[in-house]
């Protein structure tokens, strides 16, 4: 029998005078290397995404393009956003400070999670970025192939997943990260 208690922290067993770690809230091995697979794809995902608007590789955004050669990332999509939010984005989003605030979202989210540090925060900021988009493009309204859920909501839940199951501990400098940070908010 240990001599360290046990005790409940937010809904996860931990043991008394330390962090809660992955390894307390997802007992399987296989299921961390997946979870942690999964935070590094999604991240990946935002940071491709933001070295290819920054440059314009030619990917999603030409050359011509980029914000280095005086593009505005976040503004076409903002213009071309529809439906009945499409007004409020324009005008609120649709500016430098716009493009600002999205490149800085998606290389702090990108990183966090290709990291594994500051989950948390980058869940939520990356789940109101998927709202946001999910929002100038509402599918009941506009059409799609699925009347409610896009692909945002995949990546929005995968960010989530990845945060509430520590999944940065695991190929991921979460572990050490959480030395510094403990169980708040930054974890």
């Amino acid at each position: 029998m240990s001599t360290l208690t046990e005790h409940s922290t937010q809904g996860r067993t931990a043991r008394a005078g330390r962090v809660v770690l992955q390894e307390d809230v997802v007992t399987h091995a296989g299921a961390r290397y997946a979870l942690a697979v999964g935070r590094v794809v999604i991240g990946w995902v935002f940071l491709w995404a933001f070295v290819d608007k920054l440059f314009g590789l030619g990917y999603s955004t030409p050359a011509e393009r980029a914000w280095l050669n005086g593009g505005a990332p976040a503004q076409g999509y903002i213009g071309a956003a529809e439906g009945p939010f499409a007004g409020f984005f324009q005008s609120v989003f649709q500016n430098p400070f716009g493009d600002w605030l999205f490149m800085i979202g998606l290389l702090g989210i990108g990183l966090a999670m290709v990291l594994g540090i500051g989950l948390r925060l980058a869940a939520v900021t990356g789940t109101l970025l998927m709202v946001f988009m999910w929002m100038t493009q509402i599918p009941w309204v506009l059409g799609g192939t699925n009347p409610i859920t896009t692909s945002h909501w995949v990546e929005a839940m995968l960010l989530v997943i990845a945060a509430f199951t520590l999944a940065g501990d695991t190929f991921g400098l979460g572990k050490r990260w959480a030395r510094v940070v403990g169980d708040s908010w930054l974890r």
